[in-house]
């Protein structure tokens, strides 16, 4: 079995683990290889690091699996005390997959995909921008914010929890709308299923950027507009069991 290895930089803890991880790999019978062909991608590192590992997971089209070397790590499976059971676990197809969705941002015919979110924000720290939003064709409302994200449910738990948005389950297929400080009279977050098509337009003559998974997508002008929609593939994690997320919340957050 081949894996592809995706690492913290700059994290020597990260960086002494993944080492470790290689070496138990080739010892018990697998391949490290680069990110032309793997089998499998695994994340050493954080949140941040799953995110880039499922890009590469994405493009070759094959699970990934994160080894949790930062604060929280809701999209880590593993611990770096797990490394020798795990790894004989993945060689012996013991384990599980569990299929993600993910979501598009199309900005002037260019388009990329995130397992987490879409951000449309504003660039100058000072100032409010105005973002119209139509869903499905429909005209919803204008918000008056910092910005605006539109997650998944993976998402839900990062920065669309920080800006009070809803947790909402993996299990379930849906977008969830959370501005960012808005000075609207209408500020709540809203859930709305997957299938749905979401325009934001900018409306205000203020530089605005638009990100995915922390990615950036370039900026938008008066009258630009980012479409963000369902993602064609789900992204695969790989699992070793079932979790519910009420539990993963209650362990992530220290809840007992």
């Amino acid at each position: 079995m081949r894996f592809a290895l995706e690492v913290r930089q700059g994290r020597e803890r990260a960086l002494e683990f993944a080492e470790v991880l290689k070496g138990i790999i080739v010892s018990s019978g697998g391949e490290v290889v680069d990110a032309d062909e793997p089998d499998m991608v695994l994340a050493v590192g954080g949140d941040g690091t799953m995110l880039a590992a499922v890009q590469l997971a994405l493009r070759s089209d094959v699970p990934v699996l994160g080894f949790n070397l930062g604060t929280v790590g809701f999209l880590t499976e593993a611990e770096p005390d797990q490394v020798e059971t795990v790894v004989q676990r993945l060689l012996t197809g013991d384990y599980q997959l569990h299929e993600r969705m993910t979501i598009d941002a199309t900005v002037n015919g260019r388009t990329a995909t995130g397992v987490n979110d879409v951000v449309v924000e504003k660039v100058d720290s000072q100032r409010l921008i105005d973002l119209d939003v139509t869903i499905d064709g429909s005209r919803f409302l204008t918000y008056r914010a910092d910005g605006l994200i539109v997650s998944t449910p993976t998402g839900s738990t990062a920065y669309s929890f920080s800006a009070g948005g809803p947790l909402v389950d993996p299990d379930l297929d849906a977008m969830v709308l959370s501005p960012v400080a808005a000075h609207s009279l209408f500020d709540r977050p809203l859930v709305v299923p997957a299938s749905r098509r979401i325009e934001v337009t900018v409306v205000t003559d203020r530089p605005v950027k638009v990100s995915v998974d922390k990615n950036s997508l370039g900026n938008l002008a008066l009258g630009d507009r980012v479409l963000v929609t369902r993602g064609s593939s789900p992204a695969r994690f790989v699992t070793f069991g079932e979790r519910s997320f009420p539990s993963l919340l209650t362990e992530k957050f220290g809840l007992r």
